[in-house]
């Protein structure tokens, strides 16, 4: 089965007013919706933009999580376990909130900052919380997450250009920059799709493209 969730359909959040405008694919907040909590382990994709200087301020998280694809821009992380970064174009960033971590989230250079941040549900609660920067992750490398049995596979495409996908019990892809056709569908900038045991499927390339893909079990 597949659903597809278009970039206009996404819940608005952030404070524009201070430079961060979000948009949320899952329930979030004062948009609840009860009927789209999540999908597979993932319990958020969110876009996030920020102007030079703008962010987020000291904040907790647990038992989630945390993998952040950096679009343009560069991110500045700092969090409780005392590790500062920042995260560049390519670069992916997760946080393992675990039993517990405050982080800080800016944008401390002079260029608009866009930025897509999911959230997966760990197996198990509690443990440590850990942190990671991968530089210039490979189209060809995918990205484990074992916590929440969940990987990342990453694909840019030129137009024209094939890839496979693979196949798993949720499949869950994000169209980052550029327009593909997926089982059919055309899907743009922002559009997403969630596929229910559909087995390998192939994504196409109508423009020069980037897609996040997240292959979960559902365990």
């Amino acid at each position: 089965m597949t659903d597809i969730r278009r970039a206009d359909e996404r819940y608005p959040g952030g404070e524009p007013a201070a430079g961060i405008e979000t948009r949320h694919a899952f329930s979030f907040g004062p948009h609840y919706d009860p009927d789209n909590l999540r999908f597979g382990a993932l319990i958020a994709c969110n876009e996030e933009r920020l102007a030079p200087g703008a962010g987020f301020d000291e904040h907790p998280h647990s038992h989630t999580e945390i993998v952040t694809w950096v679009v343009e821009g560069e991110l500045t992380h700092r969090d409780s376990t005392g590790r500062e970064s920042v995260v560049r174009r390519g670069d992916v960033q997760r946080l393992s909130a675990a039993s517990g971590v405050r982080h800080v989230e800016r944008n401390d250079g002079a260029a608009p900052l866009t930025f897509v941040q999911m959230w997966l549900a760990p197996r198990e609660p509690g443990g440590t919380p850990s942190y990671e920067t991968v530089r210039a992750l490979p189209d060809t490398t995918p990205y484990p997450v074992p916590e929440a049995a969940a990987t990342l596979h990453v694909r840019r495409l030129a137009p024209g250009e094939n890839t496979d996908l693979p196949a798993a019990p949720y499949l869950y892809v994000h169209v980052v920059r550029g327009t593909v056709r997926l089982d059919g569908e055309a899907l743009g900038p922002g559009d997403a799709a969630r596929l229910t045991d559909a087995g390998a499927i192939r994504a196409t390339a109508t423009t020069a493209a980037e897609l996040l893909a997240w292959a979960m079990t559902g365990e």
